[in-house]
């Protein structure tokens, strides 16, 4: 494996585990429900504008990782879809460049 295919994968790690720390430490605390979590997104300007950006760049990742699967017809990196829903786009987004950049047979 690559250096740089190694970074993409510790990266993903990293993208999960930091962010669903947090994640996790404040459902312990607030009882966990998704809807308080949604409030807390837009609880001020600096926050919304942190969440409209995850989510304005995990609907183009998304985009082109649906286009690009199509036109090289390799469905695996696919599965990154449901990683941005589930974990985050930290995560997501090193995991495709990983998935993408693997020798082809």
């Amino acid at each position: 494996m690559s250096r740089l295919r190694l970074s993409y994968l510790v990266l993903a790690i990293v993208g999960a585990i930091v962010p669903l720390a947090h994640f996790f430490g404040w459902f312990a605390v607030t009882g966990g429900g998704l809807d308080g979590l949604f409030v807390a997104w837009f609880e001020n300007n600096a926050v919304a504008g942190l969440a409209w950006d995850l989510m304005i760049s995990s609907t183009a990742l998304s985009i082109f990782m649906v286009y690009e699967s199509i036109v090289k017809q390799d469905y695996w990196p696919l599965i990154c879809l449901a990683v941005i829903v589930f974990v985050g786009l930290s995560c997501a987004f090193p995991l495709y460049l990983f998935l993408r950049s693997r020798p082809m047979a």
